[in-house]
């Protein structure tokens, strides 16, 4: 404010793209904005801060963006002013990205305080936040010399804001001497405590702390509970809730024991887990967990002994360990002939680090079910000679015990059972005898991943298939017997499997020819994965072991697909991301849509779907903290220029991303302020990712990046935590958002979302027909407009009627679920 006051030169930009150098100055009354000179009369040289709609910084209107301007300023320096009834602008371009934030941070102050000014005098009282900070310094100062050295004060600051580089704190503490004719090593109070709130004030918070409290320096229980119910989204907030959070977060004695929360204490709980982005119920088993089998996407890993590609890759047993630690609740053993009539296992050229089959049993019935107690699939994929099978029967049998599922499928039955049914279980996935088989051993057709696999080692196929060509394999009854309820089965086609296949039988598929069937039969695939279970693994081609984009099959209701976790990048991010869902636990519930009997879906699907209401996600990237510097990065000096990826995947109508301008000035602590908006059509599949890269000349680098799951979202503002490129967490590294989603389905109070954005209802939109010019087609056209509105709104008041409001819904008798919404038409 008293920056304003004084005031500085700044570039006026008129409509004409011409700039004008101009002095603005805040009144002393701070009720109006004053420039000058000016050609016009001194009283119409201003403008009223009451009558300001709206500040926006950057080249956020037409004038800033138009050609002739465009280049001749960086975005960070250019600011608007949105006033009066007709909502025109006051374009401002400033020297600095500083002097920018100072009028910015103002105007939005005093627009939304303007009746109640601040005090500009100093008050007769130390605040509560200097009072905090003079008694963190009177505790450093144990020598009362009313002074501390530079290396301590500069690790108190550090100490509590811990993501901050001490060669920062180290620059301010020597500026601000040098400015106050002050050198040497000594600290004193009065520069301590500037130092610590030129710091530590992030601008954002500060401003958000103002909103909501009703005296401008802290915020109390009252003030508190309108954030967190109003902001937050937080149900059912009381006074008392409100008093803890001011015990947690509140470093000063004198703010917890009034019960209020200061700018230090407000910034401690927007960055602690309270306010993470991710919603905590999805920390543990929230999802139906009854349901068959196959109506849950299950977390999967493909050969999973690999620590690197499949050309170079080394087997190694603690590549086990890591996936089922992640989650895997499917693994992949590849088992070859090994000496001493012992099985061995190794993927593709690994030879030379083959492991023992029975050591992979013991280190998957020791972590099986350590981060999930539901069922773990063992896809075998055998090249044994007969002896070793039944080598491979017996370690099966004694190591995992009872843990190995051995109950025959139910012929009754339709579907197969739940994972709730088959906690602690370990079913086989493999190759069975046909019933017709008789004898000990007979012949099975191979698994086509077994071939593959074969084929990328060079040998004769003949030699590593038993002699019995590329299409066959002599199995053992003993380990036969072992597969009960995923018997590997080859697939021919849609029809027949409907015909014939039993739900006990999974088909493995290759991603090229699932990706033909999602492609050329979408509603089949679909209905197939309503019943089958289906795993998808990567081509042969993928000699670098990289992965697959996961949501290709998901989209198709595919259930098992095969990634290469040794393998990082944005398609193991997906799929990390996914499954965190529901406790980590390896199953994600299908969407409903995919799963009934009576509905449809396509996996192609480019629009909205049939009486399913769209999502409107409102997404504002404010700010980003402590963004480090690429790894390895080749670029010059240690400033980021940071830029953000903000990337919605799922089905086709719904996949999309936006991206944020590169903030040049203060790149580790950046300031974005830009909002997005993203229709989402099927919720239940889309997620949500954040990636932030360093615009460079060579080329963009990768900073961090962080997944959720559309369901995962809290509204409200929030911090969202980066990981590096192999998915460890950047210590202090954050985002900060809002979140905001309206027309949320149900409309119920269990999904009330960040309720400040208000919208107008939305008009409803009918198909319309353009004029060609030719009077005999557009007089044709023009008799279908009125059928189509009446289309329109059949549609719409039918899925207004399917999707009742939960008030609505607690009238029906039992509990109400709209299912097969997605069949109307």
């Amino acid at each position: 404010m008293a920056f304003m006051l004084e005031g500085c030169e700044m570039k006026k930009v008129r409509s004409n793209s011409r700039m004008y150098n101009r002095y603005f100055l805040l009144d002393p009354d701070m009720h109006w904005l004053r420039w000058e000179p000016s050609k016009k009369d001194s009283e119409k040289a201003k403008l009223e801060i009451k009558s300001i709609k709206e500040v926006r910084l950057g080249k956020k209107t037409p004038v800033l963006r138009s050609n002739g301007l465009s280049d001749q300023f960086p975005d960070e320096c250019a600011f608007s002013i949105i006033y009066g009834d007709n909502y025109e602008s006051l374009d401002l371009v400033a020297s600095t990205a500083d002097i920018v934030s100072t009028w910015v941070m103002g105007l939005r102050y005093l627009v939304s305080y303007g009746r109640h000014p601040v005090d500009i005098a100093e008050p007769s009282q130390p605040s509560l936040r200097t009072s905090w900070i003079g008694s963190v310094f009177e505790l450093a100062d144990m020598e009362k010399g009313g002074h501390i050295d530079l290396f301590r004060a500069t690790q108190i600051i550090k100490g509590l804001n811990p993501g901050m580089k001490e060669s920062r704190i180290e620059l301010k503490f020597k500026e601000l001497q040098k400015a106050k004719d002050q050198y040497g090593e000594a600290i004193n109070l009065d520069t301590f405590v500037e130092v610590y709130c030129e710091l530590c004030t992030r601008p954002e918070i500060f401003f958000l702390l103002v909103q909501f409290s009703s005296n401008k320096e802290y915020l109390d229980s009252k003030d508190l509970m309108l954030f967190v119910e109003v902001e937050q989204g937080v149900e059912g907030v009381t006074e008392d809730m409100c008093r803890d959070i001011v015990q947690k977060f509140e470093p000063s004695a004198k703010g917890r024991e009034r019960g209020y929360l200061s700018i230090d204490g407000f910034t401690h709980y927007l960055l602690s887990s309270e306010c993470h982005i991710f919603d905590p119920q999805h920390k543990k088993v929230c999802q139906d967990m009854t349901q068959p089998l196959s109506h849950y996407y299950i977390n999967s890993s493909h050969n999973a002994s690999l620590l690197d590609d499949h050309f170079w890759g080394s087997s190694d047993i603690s590549s086990y360990i890591r996936g089922l630690r992640m989650g895997c609740r499917s693994i992949e053993v590849i088992v070859w002939d090994g000496p001493d009539n012992e099985p061995v296992v190794y993927v593709g050229s690994s030879v030379a680090s083959q492991l023992a089959f029975s050591k992979v049993l013991d280190i998957i019935n020791q972590y099986a079910f350590e981060s999930s107690e539901y069922p773990l699939i063992l896809c075998l994929v055998t090249h044994c000679c007969i002896p070793q099978q039944r080598v491979m029967a017996q370690h099966l049998k004694k190591i995992l015990g009872d843990k190995l599922y051995a109950e025959p499928p139910n012929k009754e039955e339709n579907y197969l059972p739940s994972p709730e049914k088959l906690k602690g279980k370990i079913l086989l996935k493999s190759k069975k005898l046909p019933p017709s088989c008789t004898d000990y051993e007979g012949d099975v057709t191979d698994e086509e991943e077994g071939l593959e696999m074969s084929r990328r080692v060079g040998a004769d196929e003949k030699d590593q298939l038993n002699g019995l060509g590329c299409k066959r394999l002599r199995l053992c009854r003993e380990l036969s017997e072992l597969v009960c309820l995923c018997k590997s089965v080859q697939f021919r086609d849609f029809g027949l499997s409907k015909r014939e296949q039993k739900y006990w039988e999974i088909c493995s598929f290759n991603e090229v020819d699932a990706n033909r069937f999602a492609n050329e039969f979408p509603e089949e695939f679909v209905c197939y994965n309503k019943r089958f279970l289906s795993r998808i693994y990567p081509t042969s081609m993928r000699i670098d072991a990289s992965n697959m984009n996961p949501q290709d099959f998901w989209k198709c209701g595919c259930q098992i697909v095969a990634m290469n976790y040794q393998t990082p990048g944005l398609m193991m991010d997906l799929n990390l991301g996914w499954f965190r869902q529901n406790g980590n636990c390896g199953y994600v519930l299908r969407p409903a849509i995919m799963r009934e009997e009576v509905s449809y879906f396509s996996a192609n699907a480019r629009d909205s779907l049939p009486g399913v209401s769209a999502q409107l996600l409102h997404i504002k990237v404010i700010s980003g903290q402590n963004l480090p510097k690429p790894r390895g990065s080749a670029a010059k000096g240690d400033v980021v220029e940071p830029y953000i990826y903000v990337e919605i995947h799922g089905i086709p109508a719904d996949c999309a991303e936006q991206r944020t301008k590169t903030v040049s000035q203060n790149g580790d602590n950046p300031i974005f302020d830009e909002s997005f908006e993203f229709q989402i059509n099927l919720p239940e599949l889309a997620v949500l990712r954040f990636v932030v890269l360093d615009d460079d000349y060579i080329g963009d680098e990768f900073i961090g990046q962080y997944t959720i799951p559309f369901e995962c979202l809290q509204p409200g503002y929030r911090h969202v935590p980066l990981q590096s490129l192999t998915g460890e967490f950047l210590p202090n590294t954050t985002l900060f958002v809002h979140v905001a989603i309206t027309n949320r389905r149900g409309g119920g109070k269990a999904h009330k979302r960040g309720l400040s954005v208000k919208k107008g209802r939305k008009a409803r939109e009918y198909t319309t027909t353009k004029t060609t010019g030719i009077k005999v087609v557009d007089e044709l056209f023009r008799a279908s407009t009125q059928p189509l509105r009446e289309a329109t709104d059949l549609r719409e008041n039918v899925q207004a009627i399917v999707w009742l409001p939960d008030s609505h819904a607690g009238s029906c008798s039992g509990d109400f679920e709209p299912r097969g919404a997605a069949n109307v038409g």
